[in-house]
């Protein structure tokens, strides 16, 4: 099966302004204008096959949304080729936007003044969606998301959970295709994000939409993605894997390590065998890092030697390992 979408050597280059400070300055710029050109995105390629769901991350102004807005038409690249679905964003075919959606959690969609549901019957007629079939769609989706007391209250004076809720039920009338995603939770509490990301798996595996998703929280990502694309400086650095990010970066692993009473924590200590370093303590609980090849011997050696009530074996925390390829900008 052919991917839905693909993209080959996208970049963006920006001509920003630049003047000196001062009155004379501002003058002069209006007859000789000076440009500095920011690439912001830098000859990336991939592709996304129908109905997976991939996370686009890394640092604020890696070149996320930017790639996002060249995905959906809003933006045109300065180079390269995009292919969604069939058609090339840029033209902003009929077909194309039929297709597409995009939730952007910093920007709504929504009639500020009228309630929800009157902003879903406009997008109804505007998709041409039959009324029967809008109604059936907005019936399921809102029980999904558990809004239907919200419906009829002026958006204005919802919270803002309840507008991204609405937000996600909007987008998703027409049933498109390509769902793009951009920080879809920004700034909502623990209760709601659980209950979008839920949704949003629920609507995956119901109607197999590919879906690209931004976020800064790894829960996010975690949760919703097997596989994530990591921009920094307008370009890519890894396509893979999720799991397979700290295995490319780290030669270690954590084992946490809970003992039984019965000896003193300095012995236990002298116990330990070579190479597994502790990191963290609390009482009977130790974190260790050991050497990735060494895991399985290691293990072996303190459960031999100490008094374990419970042994688990994991990989070094993921924002860990992504925070350390924001600072280095490199793999």
């Amino acid at each position: 099966m052919p991917p839905i979408i693909s993209v080959n050597h996208l970049s963006k280059t920006y001509r920003v302004p630049q003047r000196e400070p001062g009155l004379r300055a501002a003058i002069r710029s209006l007859s000789q204008p000076q440009f500095l050109e920011v690439e912001a995105v830098k000859s990336i390629s991939f592709s996304i096959n129908p109905g997976e769901m991939v996370a686009l991350i890394g640092p604020n102004g890696a070149g996320k949304t930017t790639t996002l807005k060249m995905l959906t038409g809003l933006l045109q690249p300065s180079s390269g080729e995009i292919v969604v679905n069939g058609s090339i964003p840029g033209k902003r075919g009929n077909t194309f936007l039929s297709q597409i959606s995009i939730v952007l959690g910093n920007k709504s969609q929504m009639l500020w003044d009228i309630p929800p549901l009157d902003t879903f019957q406009v997008l109804g007629e505007i998709y041409r969606i039959p009324k029967e079939t809008l109604r059936q769609r907005i019936d399921e989706m809102v029980a999904l998301l558990d809004m239907s007391e919200i419906l009829r209250k002026p958006v204005r004076n919802l919270s803002l959970g309840e507008r991204m809720k609405c937000e996600l039920v909007a987008s998703l009338l027409h049933q498109p295709k390509v769902l793009f995603l951009d920080e879809p939770t920004l700034g909502l509490d623990i209760s709601v994000q659980n209950r979008l990301r839920n949704f949003i798996l629920e609507y995956n595996r119901h109607h197999q939409a590919t879906i690209l998703l931004t976020s800064h929280y790894m829960a996010d990502i975690e949760r919703l993605c097997q596989r994530i694309l990591l921009i920094h400086h307008g370009e890519l650095l890894y396509d893979g894997a999720l799991n397979g990010l700290s295995t490319l970066l780290t030669n270690s692993k954590i084992i946490r390590l809970t003992l039984s009473e019965g000896q003193s924590e300095e012995k236990r200590v002298d116990w330990l065998p070579d190479g597994a370093e502790i990191i963290e303590r609390n009482h009977h609980n130790f974190t260790l890092r050991v050497n990735r090849s060494r895991t399985a011997a290691i293990t072996a050696e303190l459960l031999k030697r100490l008094p374990v009530s419970d042994l688990v074996v994991e990989e070094p925390a993921l924002e860990s390992v992504i925070d350390r390829v924001y600072q280095e900008g490199v793999l």
